[in-house]
């Protein structure tokens, strides 16, 4: 099935990546797929990117050949889209012949794994939420949603050859069914668009004045997200006498709710919505005071880590893995705007300066160089020869 390509796993490699929920406006997947797709091209293997969209494309870029099949649009979800024709995508696979396969989606996709079995291919399930949080986000009650989970990870670690897992706290659901296929890979951040000296004066003088405290929140407007909790941090740190306002970056389900309770309670909230300059978001990433970032299902956080790259420390609900990504560089906090309000001003109780140079520094851990390494050693590639580094976290569980 594979063809006259050469499929040893020290070889180059045809590396098959299937993605759902990929919105033109998604982020932190799509920012994980190009810069994984990039690394794997430049270590010389041919990745080969399948995502949804409104209508058929195939073209060769910069992270390799990205196949777009039509799918339909989730409602309630902002745009997103997913692989429904299970027949369009495995007879895509069969003409790909992939040597690897890497799905990036535990539910809708979790039948490629069966396929893979079949054929003989290697296949990796790359966990970017866990399950249980999710499940959580959406009232489920804890028990409920250990045990859904829990059934749904027997099945993905059973189906597929390795699970991916991005952090410790990712792996946990894994470790707790005792899956033995589980590998560590950080994520990475981009440290050369991203740093200190983006700090724009004129774009921070445009969304607050000199004696306010400038917050900013960069994530996907919908539930799993609790964008509602850096709202309610902002009215606790306003009733408590801080001049603070908020500019949120970012789109989804939830953004006509927030605008009226923005509104309706006269709460200082830019609603920029997606913002497709990326240079223009790090600038407002390293032009801010600190970052909100109360997603409690986040299994790493890489706006979170942008804006740290940028010199902006970060306060990350206490329930997600962003307390292993952003160390002492930040603070987490329970989900709720008055544990966020106080852990904004404990940040702020630190010099500037100081505040913004550990922030860099702890960013400076999660190189994409690294995850690129860790991803293609969980798909037994062949990994580029690179000087020595920093210490990035990781390993086989």
């Amino acid at each position: 099935m594979r063809g006259s390509r050469p499929g040893s796993g020290r070889q180059a490699l045809r590396i098959v990546r299937l993605a759902n929920f990929v919105a033109p406006s998604s982020g932190g997947l799509r920012t994980a797929l190009r810069e994984l797709g990039k690394g794997f091209k430049a270590a010389g293997h041919e990745p080969v990117l399948v995502v949804p969209g409104e209508r058929r494309s195939d073209h060769e870029t910069e992270q390799g050949r990205v196949i777009t099949l039509p799918g339909p649009l989730l409602p309630g979800t902002g745009g997103y889209r997913v692989l429904a024709d299970k027949r369009r995508v495995a007879r895509l696979l069969e003409e790909l012949a992939p040597d690897r396969l890497e799905v990036s989606d535990r539910t809708t996709l979790r039948w490629t794994g069966r396929w893979a079995r079949r054929a003989r291919v290697p296949s990796v399930m790359v966990s970017h939420e866990t399950a249980d949080g999710v499940l959580r986000t959406w009232d489920v009650p804890e028990g409920a949603a250990r045990r859904a989970a829990d059934a749904l990870n027997v099945r993905t670690a059973h189906t597929y050859s390795r699970v991916v897992c991005t952090t410790e706290f990712a792996e946990r659901e894994f470790v707790r069914i005792g899956a033995r296929n589980v590998v560590r890979a950080p994520l990475g951040v981009d440290l050369a668009q991203r740093h200190p000296a983006l700090y724009d004066p004129q774009l921070r003088a445009r969304h607050a004045r000199g004696d306010e405290t400038l917050l900013v929140m960069c994530s996907r407007l919908s539930v799993e997200k609790r964008p509602g909790t850096a709202l309610d941090a902002l009215e606790t740190l306003r009733r408590r006498g801080r001049r603070a306002v908020l500019v949120v970056a970012g789109d989804g389900p939830l953004r006509l709710r927030l605008e009226q309770r923005a509104r309706a309670s006269g709460l200082p909230v830019t609603f920029l919505g997606h913002v497709c300059d990326r240079g223009l978001l790090g600038a407002l990433q390293a032009s801010a005071d600190v970052a909100l970032a109360p997603g409690p299902a986040e299994t790493f956080g890489l706006a979170a880590l942008e804006a740290m790259a940028c010199g902006t420390p970060v306060v990350a609900s206490a329930s997600s893995a962003l307390s292993e990504v952003i160390g002492s560089a930040g603070a987490v906090a329970a989900d709720h705007g008055e544990a966020f309000a106080d852990a904004v001003d404990r940040l702020l109780e630190h010099l500037e300066a100081d505040r913004r140079e550990a922030a860099r520094a702890r960013a400076e851990c999660f190189g994409w160089d690294a995850a690129v390494d860790a991803f293609l050693t969980a798909h037994d590639a062949a990994v580029p020869v690179r000087p020595a580094g920093p210490f990035v976290p990781g390993g086989v569980a």
